[in-house]
Formats: C-alpha cells, structure tokens, sequence
C-alpha cells in the first residue's frame, strides 16, 4: 500500500492534483509550503488527536503537555495507571477520558494494535476505529493520514476544510460532510495531500494554524 513517509511524497501528489483538477494551481501558489507533520502511529498519536478535538490548538497543546508522565511518552499502560480523576487536573472532559481509558485498556489487552491497524486498507483500517466507542470518522481519518501515512484519506468533517475549500471556491457557504466527500472524489488517490493542501491554503489566508495536530 503507498504512503506518505516525506516531502518528496507530497511534492508528487501535488503535481498529481494538478493534472487531476487543474483548478488546483493558484491554491498551490498561495498555500506555500504544505506540511507533512507525520506522527508514530501507537497509543500517543491517537490520544493526541483524541485530545485535539473541538478545542483551540493552545488548549490542546496544554492538556497535551499536562498528560505527559515524567517517565517520558505517555502510553497505554502508563494511562491505565493514572488516578481516576486525573483528567480533571488535565482539563480534559469527561468524554475524552472516557473514551481514552477504553481504548488504553483495548490497546493494553491487545484487542486492538494501533500499530498494524495503519498498515491496512483505508476502509478496513476506518471501520475498525470507528468500532471503537468515542472514536468518530474524523478522529479515524486523521490518525490514519498523520499517524499512518495513509495517502487517500478526506477528512471531509473538518470544519476548517470545509472552510478551506468554500474560501478556495469562492462557495456562498461552508460544504457539509456529505458535499465535500463528493466534491473531493476528483482528488482521489491523492486525497490526503489535497485536504494537507487546503489546510495549508486557509492557513494562509487566515493567518493562523488549522491543521488538526501541530
């Protein structure tokens, strides 16, 4: 299965997109660099994006860094071993901790292996992190395109894509999941570069980072 390990590969799905949707080229021109912040697949990388939901970046990276045992990385086991009202010192909701305890004792009992789940197609791979209670499409897709290289992957949930995309197309509103899956079609099979691309486009444009992990 092709992955995205390094620069070269976006540079090689970019040119690909261009020829698939020639549309695509002034948005290269004004996105700059389009970033690759790949990540080891494992209990941390999905944790991370756990985390990252529906919060600021700041926010995020706060609780991130208060979660972080001294021992080092902070993994399954090492989770399981917290004190059971350790996420509120986190600042975490209950919701996420919850949904983090399950998937650190699935991952500690071997009923999931986050590292091999990467290496399988995208819709196997999907369905078998979505099977996880509190893990949603978005959190599936965007652990698949950064912890696992996966090359055609749209995250097509996010809101600053779908706010991407409409700035980019000059679209009277932002596309709903369902549009944008649609519409991204044509992007296939470099669909994980085009949404790294409209990130990088509306970051831009915005002035500030929206790509869903820093």
């Amino acid at each position: 299965m092709r992955v995205i390990s390094n620069e070269k590969d976006i540079e090689e799905g970019l040119a690909a997109l261009l020829v698939l949707d020639p549309r695509l080229a002034p948005i290269v021109s004004e996105a700059g660099p389009v970033p690759l912040r790949l990540r080891e697949p494992g209990f941390a990388g999905l944790a991370h994006i756990i985390v990252s939901q529906m919060v600021s970046r700041a926010s995020a990276e706060a609780i991130w860094r208060r979660m972080q045992p001294a021992s080092g990385l902070l993994s399954a086991e090492s989770y399981i071993l917290l004190h059971p009202d350790a996420w509120r010192e986190f600042g975490l909701s209950r919701a996420k901790a919850d949904t983090l305890t399950r998937i650190a004792q699935a991952v500690a009992s071997g009923r999931i292996n986050l590292q091999t789940l990467v290496q399988k197609p995208p819709g196997e791979a999907l369905a078998e992190l979505t099977a996880q209670k509190g893990i949603g499409p978005w959190t599936a897709e965007v652990y698949l395109m950064f912890c696992g290289g996966h090359v055609d992957v749209f995250p097509a949930g996010d809101v600053a894509l779908q706010a991407a995309v409409a700035a980019a197309f000059g679209l009277a509103e932002r596309p709903q999941a369902k549009v944008l899956t649609g519409l991204a079609e044509i992007w296939s099979p470099w669909r994980s570069v085009a949404a790294r691309l409209f990130w990088a486009y509306y970051a831009a444009k915005t002035r500030r980072d929206v790509l869903p992990i820093g």
